[in-house]
């Protein structure tokens, strides 16, 4: 692992990027069949809060793409030496809704770069503000929280189980199989290996089995909460990454409305939580 120097990662704080696209409906389309949605979006309909994860994606080159999958460099940021990079946490406030068919612009300014050391090794964590606009009108505020993590040498236990905050009043089984991690990656443009690669993942990375995305996951608990809602719309909506979920065995999500409130999450097979969500409604 080379040696974190923090000053020079800062130096990336305050860059932005501007990325425009036309929202075609068809990877919208794609994830409503991927996730059993019984009818297809089209040029118009709104698109779901988490969707957008589908749209303004990078496509970085073969020769840049490294053994892991990830990219590097990745355009706009830092050229973190820990190589091992995840999503942990995000969180969104909707202004108003987006329209498939309807080009928009998204506006990313990374906030802060900062460093520290967790039991695992050294951690870099980058957070980034975006924004997406439409017609000239903001729609969203988005925080995306990435940590980077050196590659292990050897398997390592996973992070002690923590039960649920609470008895559920929706719960939902999701039975996840390489297809489901497959074709989300696909549509996402992800191509780390520890989502479809299965020797890589357990071989390489020392994962038990194939990992289900964190933001797959937190598209899940919005879909649990909207199924359940009666038509109410969500304002905003936060995550955190608790532990990981694998592709062995079922998993569970849950939610409960509190209010104006939403408090969601999930479980793996053994009760342990897994993603902590709150929401908000309009």
């Amino acid at each position: 692992m080379s040696e974190i120097d923090l000053g020079v990662l800062r130096q990336w704080v305050g860059r932005e990027r501007r990325v425009v696209d036309d929202l075609h409906p068809f990877p919208a389309q794609a994830l409503g069949s991927a996730l059993d949605h019984p009818s297809p979006l089209r040029a118009g309909d709104v698109l779901p809060p988490s969707w957008q994860w589908l749209y303004f994606l990078d496509t970085p080159s073969a020769s840049i793409t490294g053994p892991d999958g990830h990219p590097n460099p990745v355009e706009l940021l830092p050229p973190a030496p820990l190589p091992r990079r995840m999503w942990a946490a995000g969180a969104m406030q909707i202004e108003r809704p987006l329209h498939l068919g309807t080009p928009a612009t998204r506006r990313s300014v990374i906030r802060s770069v900062d460093a520290k050391a967790g039991k695992s090794g050294p951690l870099i964590f980058v957070t980034l503000d975006h924004e997406i606009s439409q017609g000239g009108a903001l729609c969203l505020r988005e925080e995306q929280n990435l940590v980077y993590r050196d590659v292990p040498s050897a398997r390592a236990p996973l992070p002690p189980g923590e039960p649920p905050p609470t008895p559920a009043e929706w719960s939902r089984t999701v039975t996840p199989d390489p297809v489901l991690l497959f074709r989300y990656s696909a549509l996402t443009y992800n191509s780390h290996r520890i989502h479809y690669d299965r020797p890589y993942a357990v071989e390489r990375e020392f994962y038990p089995a194939l990992v289900v995305h964190g933001p797959l996951l937190a598209t899940l608990l919005l879909d649990l909460a909207k199924a359940n809602l009666g038509g109410a719309s969500i304002r905003s909506f936060q995550f955190r990454a608790v532990r990981p979920t694998f592709d062995t065995h079922p998993f569970t999500l849950h939610g409960n409305r509190e209010g104006m409130g939403l408090k969601l999450w999930s479980a793996d097979h053994q009760g342990h939580l897994c993603m902590s969500a709150t929401a908000t409604l309009a």
